[in-house]
């Protein structure tokens, strides 16, 4: 499929119609999604219904903007009023929300096309898309492979050209990560740039909504859609968002990259670090200035994250209790054991486990051991990234330790999973915009990613150094094979 910019040319020039756009990503859906599996729920009717309404104003001479008639998926995790959305749970199997998420009514308003709620990790928690309740997405470039995780079905429905676009949400590098196993640009944007209104919480400190696409031009254009101050947020920065298209430039003539040496040791596959240092060699090339940058403090990021994540997920599931919405077991006896039925037959065991480590670091006599000592070398994270960048204009790493693991390799393990998120934690940890683009293959042909970092805010650098490097390679040009 086409990028936003050729669609939206072809729009206006009245070459194609949306409807005939959507019918192709239909069709495309129909015929690669059994093999993939990147759809909870795909929706034709309601696509139909929104390419229409796209024709009918190209009819009538109205201009229309550039996500008008742009196939796009959206995580299950994002409210969308009048479709189901289940976070891949049981335990909302058949809910319904009354209303729309903030980002997906302003998708709605610049007339985006939702083919259907791709799959996840269950309540987002999993880093290869095995734990959703009702199937397991494959990746791909190889089908035995996990596509990464928990936005997996979001980043797969892109790499397999079923969508042009697609929002995940990312709490520990739940879009970078997949971005880099499907060899596609995933964006984590700044903490409270885009409003989490509606996005159904696994840590609400840590969660923030971004775009997949297969070019980093795509990526800016939709999170120049999203991106924005909400009153509905009380977590949103009211900050004028630029057009992040304007940043794309071809050179790097005076940028300072920097290189964060602890994401190069122990624990990373021998081909991701060859085909990252050829990444960086690359950005040389392109006339950026690379100086090697020390954080400490990296490797603790992913222990203080999972006492942190799990602390606030306790407290956020706790609203799944049988009474209120979602699924309610039947035959209970009395309330304590309709709450504990429910619970215990809604939730997966990623979710039981992450909840248990949660409320027991959150339990008196562990809080200042845990949840207080996590939340200080949070601190001493975020004042490494400071120092860094008082240094360097953009940080860079490996997106992850390796490329995309089988599946079911790593499903009973899941220490050996929580280690896949290594190199993308401490950026939520410290509220950062990071990005992951396509850099090269390793040897079995999977894709690798480099992780782009920027400062608060600080979108536009990352933008500029990732568009540089995509018009200087042409990894983001190659796709797998289905």
């Amino acid at each position: 499929m086409a990028s936003i910019r050729e669609l939206h040319q072809q729009l206006v020039n009245k070459d194609r119609s949306a409807t005939e756009i959507a019918q192709e990503a239909l069709k495309r859906i129909d015929s690669v999604d059994a093999k993939v599996n990147s759809f909870l729920l795909v929706t034709p009717e309601h696509a139909l219904a929104q390419a229409k309404q796209v024709d009918d104003k190209i009819a009538a001479g109205e201009d229309i903007g550039p996500l008008a008639g742009i196939p796009i998926g959206v995580k299950d995790n994002i409210c969308t009023q009048g479709t189901k959305t289940t976070c891949a749970s049981k335990i909302l199997e058949n809910f319904v929300p009354p209303y729309n998420a903030t980002v997906n009514q302003k998708l709605l308003d610049a007339g985006a096309v939702m083919v259907g709620k791709t799959n996840m990790d269950e309540f987002a928690m999993g880093g290869s898309t095995e734990t959703s309740a009702f199937k397991k997405t494959a990746n791909p470039w190889n089908t035995d492979c996990v596509p990464g995780g928990s936005s997996g079905g979001s980043a797969a429905a892109v790499a397999a050209d079923e969508c042009v676009v697609s929002l995940g949400s990312d709490t520990g590098g739940s879009i970078r990560q997949p971005a880099s196993f499907c060899g596609i640009v995933g964006m984590k944007p700044t903490y409270g740039l885009v409003s989490r209104f509606g996005l159904v919480a696994f840590a609400s400190s840590l969660d923030q909504i971004g775009p997949f696409g297969r070019s980093v031009e795509d990526c800016a254009v939709l999170l120049n859609t999203i991106a924005g101050h909400d009153p509905k947020d009380s977590t949103s920065l009211k900050v004028e968002v630029p057009d992040y298209t304007t940043f794309l430039k071809p050179d790097l003539k005076g940028k300072k990259v920097g290189v964060i040496k602890e994401t190069f040791g122990e624990g990373l596959d021998s081909s991701v670090a060859a085909v990252t240092q050829k990444a960086i060699d690359q950005l040389k090339d392109l006339g950026a200035e690379i100086v090697e940058i020390s954080c400490p403090t990296f490797r603790y990021g992913i222990a203080a994250y999972y006492i942190i994540a799990p602390s606030e997920a306790s407290a956020n599931l706790a609203r799944y209790d049988g009474v209120k919405y979602g699924n309610r077991v039947e035959d209970a006896s009395n309330l304590l054991e309709m709450y504990m039925e429910t619970r215990a037959k809604g939730f997966g065991a990623e979710v039981k486990r992450r909840i248990m480590i949660g409320t027991y670091a959150l339990s008196s006599g562990y809080y200042d051991a845990y949840y207080l000592k996590a939340q200080k070398v949070r601190t001493l994270i975020k004042q490494d990234f400071d120092k860094a960048f008082e240094k360097v204009d953009v940080l860079v790493s490996p997106t992850a330790p390796t490329t995309a693991f089988k599946l079911d390799e790593k499903f009973s393990d899941p220490l050996s999973m929580y280690l896949n998120d290594l190199m993308t934690i401490p950026v939520n940890l410290a509220g950062l915009p990071g990005m992951s683009v396509p850099c090269g293959l390793d040897s079995n042909g999977l894709p690798v990613g480099l992780q782009i970092v920027g400062n608060v805010l600080r979108e536009d650098q990352i933008f500029q150094v990732a568009h540089a490097f995509e018009q200087a390679t042409e990894w983001h040009q190659q796709a797998p094979k289905l």
